[in-house]
């Protein structure tokens, strides 16, 4: 059944099972810190990102049309108050959603949403999504070591979880992808379809690589920190 959230737009995608550290200091987005702190329980610290689609900022007043309408519904885990009212926080995913509506009518955005499980599978199909995330995960290995050769220097390094499903989300938020390449990604049904397309995303990074041997364009646009 479709829910109300408050909704922080973004200019990145995030997956569930990810954790991201956000910098918060736009007044309307203080207040809905302030909003999820009056939540006694933790675990119902809950709003919704979605990346913008056009623009660095969403306003008041903008459609909906700016924005991307699958997203992340994520979990506060952390928070670092400034004096001046700033605040680190840090999230984790928790599920997919999409945005039905949007109300911006309070101090913030609020969005009408539904949570978008992942297509389920059947046995045959839970035996191909793991032959797929085998086969993603041998690129990707290959991807960082053509990588890591570039910079001279491992990147891209650390344990990856076996989990399709959280193996496709980990990889989707690691690899050097634009933001439509990630939107692309949680927009996919299933562990499966995100499994294919990452792959032939990094097959793709990786002619690139071959063809003009310097770093990723997409690397540029890497940032673990939030242009709220």
């Amino acid at each position: 059944m479709p829910e109300q959230l408050p909704i922080f737009p973004l200019n990145t995608v995030v997956f569930p099972g990810v954790t991201v550290p956000l910098h918060v200091f736009e007044d309307r987005y203080r207040s809905l810190v302030h909003h999820l702190l009056t939540i006694s329980d933790r675990s119902l610290r809950v709003f919704g990102i979605v990346a913008i689609r056009e623009g660095y900022e969403v306003g008041r007043n903008a459609p909906v049309r700016s924005l991307h309408r699958v997203g992340c519904v994520v979990q506060l885990t952390s928070v670092e108050p400034y004096e001046d009212g700033r605040f680190d926080i840090e999230v984790v995913g928790r599920s997919r959603m999409r945005l039905v509506d949007v109300d911006a009518s309070g101090p913030y955005l609020v969005g009408t949403v539904s949570v978008l499980p992942d297509r389920s599978t059947g046995s045959g199909t839970s035996r191909d999504t793991a032959h797929e995330a085998a086969r993603t995960l041998g690129t990707f290995e290959d991807y960082r070591r053509r990588l890591s050769a570039l910079r001279g220097d491992d990147v891209l390094g650390g344990p990856v979880p076996r989990d399709p499903e959280y193996l496709s989300y980990t990889l989707a938020s690691t690899c050097l992808l634009t933001l439509a390449e990630r939107q692309d990604l949680l927009e996919a049904e299933s562990a499966r379809d995100r499994l294919v397309l990452l792959r032939h995303s990094l097959l793709e990074e990786m002619r690139a690589m071959r063809a003009i041997p310097s770093l990723p364009a997409t690397e540029v646009a890497r940032t673990g920190w939030s242009p709220n």
